[in-house]
């Protein structure tokens, strides 16, 4: 399983090409799914990165085809024929959700997600399933890095970021409660973006600590983000003109987590950015990143026992031992504590944007994890997506290179709350230094 036998077709499955082809009519999109499903076909069972599905292609095709028989209708439809993977804690019509899990399915079961019919409203075609960590919590899922299969693809959206990086969709759901969208992104050398808390409807999925679970995605580029974004997010409004941000590195103990080899890469990329124009501050921030840490931790592992309760009491046998292990960290928190614990996501996000008002920064940048993508034992380390998460506050994750080891790192970035729509055109800008040189 060669890596470029595994990433080689990604470069043509970006989402404006799809949208772009299928409103021209140059982009045949019968001839397109089956090629995706071939794909499937040939990669999958070493990748493993969807969830089982019998008679996948031929339900694509109907899907396909209902797609071009309403192009004649809403020509104006945003997303027309754009293969999207769902992660599996969304519920879909048409789909059980299991969630990783062997928990009987049938406690797990609800309406479809909001955001899975917005993407079906606007001309999506669903590729199926992802595979999950159980729950989305921390117990390794099968899927192997698209990059390099004795690498984890990141955790929990793990099929979501391996199938995008694959070439089985320019388009896939995950959720990130910690940093399951953005380290994922970041190992499999795809864009990966966080929005601010709610600002993509969560019902329908299976929450996992409600305070700061939030529905993010994958694309091949920022424009994919920006075309997914505006169907997603809440009252999109894409700004008129956006100057070049200022951006800041939070140094100190936070930055200093990363592994040499990666920190190296972010600051020649630092380098460019500087070479290109860009004004970058070195502020002190996130000196209390360990307890930041700790108190997201217990915040998530309180939660997630307190949704899960019913369910552990009746098949704790059933769960895996990492996640059952999760679940009773969290059993006895006290009411004071997860409380005090909620409370600082609004008190890190002052912090943050206080220090932003000082310095009249922009954009926070910082990898997107503390090196690459660790073995299979391991999805790897949140520590660098935590703090966007637990302030609410919109995060990207954009491809930063490679180690040399020849896995992916990614540039992470992040912005005020509620400035989705501003951080995701200043990565554009960003993205074309990085990936281009400028």
């Amino acid at each position: 399983m060669a890596t470029a036998h595994i990433t080689g077709e990604q470069a043509r499955n970006r989402v404006g090409d799809i949208v772009e082809g299928v409103r021209a009519g140059t982009l045949d999109l019968l001839a397109h799914v089956e090629e995706t499903c071939d794909r499937i076909d040939e990669i999958e069972p070493h990748l493993q990165a969807l969830v089982p599905e019998e008679g996948r292609r031929q339900r694509m095709l109907v899907e396909a085809q209902g797609v071009l028989d309403r192009i004649g209708i809403s020509p104006g439809l945003p997303l027309p024929g754009v293969i999207v993977g769902v992660k599996d804690i969304f519920h879909m019509d048409g789909f059980i959700t299991r969630a990783g899990s062997a928990v009987p399915a049938d406690l797990l079961q609800g309406s479809e997600a909001a955001s899975v019919t917005r993407l079906r409203q606007a001309g999506a075609i669903i590729l199926g399933k992802t595979v999950t960590t159980e729950f989305a919590a921390f117990a390794p899922a099968p899927t192997r890095n698209p990059h390099n299969p004795k690498h984890t693809p990141g955790g929990s959206s793990s099929g979501s970021a391996a199938g995008v990086a694959a070439g089985y969709s320019p388009l896939a759901l995950g959720s990130q409660t910690a940093g399951s969208v953005s380290r994922p992104a970041a190992f499999c050398g795809t864009c990966g973006f966080k929005p601010t808390f709610d600002r993509i409807d969560i019902a329908g999925v299976l929450p996992c600590a409600p305070t700061v679970d939030t529905v993010g995605f994958f694309t091949q580029d920022v424009d994919g983000l920006q075309r997914a974004a505006a169907v997603l997010c809440h009252d999109w409004q894409p700004p008129a003109t956006v100057e070049q941000p200022v951006l800041a590195i939070p140094e100190g103990p936070y930055i200093d987590q990363v592994e040499a080899e990666a920190l190296e890469i972010f600051r020649s990329q630092v380098a460019m950015l500087e070479q290109a124009g860009y004004h970058v501050e070195r502020v002190s921030a996130l000196g209390d990143i360990e307890a930041i840490i700790r108190r997201h931790r217990l915040l998530q592992t309180t939660e997630m026992f307190r949704v899960h309760a019913a369910w552990f009491s009746a098949h704790e046998g059933l769960y895996r031992e990492q996640t059952a292990a999760t679940i009773r960290e969290g059993s006895d928190t006290s009411d004071e504590d997860l409380q005090g614990a909620r409370a600082g996501t609004s008190q890190l996000r002052y912090e943050l944007e206080q220090q932003m008002a000082d310095r009249g920064i922009d954009v926070w940048i910082c990898p997107s994890a503390l090196g690459s993508a660790p073995s299979m034992d391991s999805t790897g380390d949140p520590a660098m997506n935590t703090p966007w998460t637990h302030s609410h506050q919109p995060a990207v994750s954009l491809p930063g290179g490679h180690t040399s080891n020849g896995l992916p790192v990614g540039f992470q970035c992040a912005a005020a709350y509620g400035q989705d729509e501003r951080l995701l055109e200043w990565s554009r800008g960003l993205e074309h230094v990085l990936r281009d040189g400028g």
